[in-house]
């Protein structure tokens, strides 16, 4: 296929951030043994988040020593914070260190005080202290909160979104994640955003990272693509969102569900790389961690027409 896209699997990361109960560290590791499976070549396994306000994550030192280290996979690891990152070099020191690093900003000053807080002012002189500090031991990616609209400011000045992808551009990271984090935006201002940051930016990509809270994630990740973006965040089952004692969000404020853009991009025509008998595998073993059957629109109705498509 001369249509290729990159997907990042975020089940162990932004997908568990919402679960309300502890998943244990082998239950993690089998389900992200599951996705390097099933071909993802970047998986979000874990965040460097203190373990007191996030406590999912209170394994992820111990989770990131037992990954498996298969070629060409990479992992990553989010970063709130310098003391995050700290913690990371202590990883990557001992051996067993994530590949990517995500640092986070948020487009509003609300949401940045309610997530990270502190100040948008700070949290970019945060952000380019950990860049010091990671010293090119890392890939760097950037990631923009509420870039298509806040549930406390309204809607968010796309030329906003664009200066803080710039100032990510200029400290040297390699992605920007473009994020809708309740789920506000549709195929009008994705679309039009999208386009927006491949034309100035040309050589950092824009990773497409949408919420299915309004129901319009697969419709915005089609809008992302035809604007020329070729990475995508998902999670399977479509969990996740934001961490559970989080109150902002409304409905389902999940990610977009894997299973269902694997397969709406396969009968497209465009390529994923991925194996889906795999991914229909590694979605059942996603909905066996949690016990319960997950927001899979495929998962209930089979892989259909992108059964017929060579990976």
């Amino acid at each position: 296929m001369a249509d290729r896209v990159t997907i990042c699997e975020c089940f162990a990361r932004d997908g568990l951030q919402h679960e309300p109960d502890f998943v244990p560290t082998d239950t993690k590791l089998s389900a992200i043994g599951a996705f390097a499976a099933a071909g993802f070549r970047r998986i979000e396994a874990t965040s460097y988040s203190h373990p007191d306000r996030v406590p999912a994550f209170r394994d992820a030192s111990d989770l990131l020593a037992r990954l498996p280290r298969t070629a060409g996979v990479a992992y990553k690891a989010t970063c709130p914070n310098p003391r995050a990152v700290h913690r990371a070099i202590a990883d990557l020191d001992a051996g067993h260190g994530a590949g990517e690093l995500s640092l986070l900003v948020s487009a509003t000053e609300a949401h940045t005080e309610r997530n990270l807080r502190t100040t948008r002012a700070r949290q970019w002189e945060n952000v380019t202290e950990m860049v010091r500090l990671a010293a090119g031991r890392f890939t760097l990616v950037g990631v923009i909160s509420m870039a298509l609209g806040c549930p406390f400011e309204g809607r968010v000045d796309p030329g906003r979104v664009v200066s803080d992808f710039a100032r990510f551009a200029e400290l040297g990271v390699s992605l920007v994640t473009v994020g809708d984090t309740t789920g506000t935006g549709t195929p009008a201002t994705a679309g039009s955003l999208f386009a927006r940051l491949a034309k100035e930016f040309p050589d950092v990509p824009a990773v497409a990272h949408f919420h299915n809270t309004r129901g319009t994630a697969l419709a915005n990740c089609v809008a992302a693509l035809d604007a020329g973006c070729r990475y995508f965040d998902s999670a399977f089952g479509g969990v996740g969102g934001h961490p559970a004692q989080i109150g902002y969000g409304s409905g389902l404020t999940g990610n977009t569900c894997t299973e269902d853009l694997v397969t709406m991009f396969e009968a497209m025509g465009v390529g994923t790389g991925l194996d889906l008998d795999l991914v229909m595998a590694a979605s059942a073993r996603c909905e066996e961690a949690l016990g319960r059957p997950l927001h899979s629109m495929v998962a209930r109705a089979g892989l259909g027409l992108a059964a017929c498509h060579d990976n």
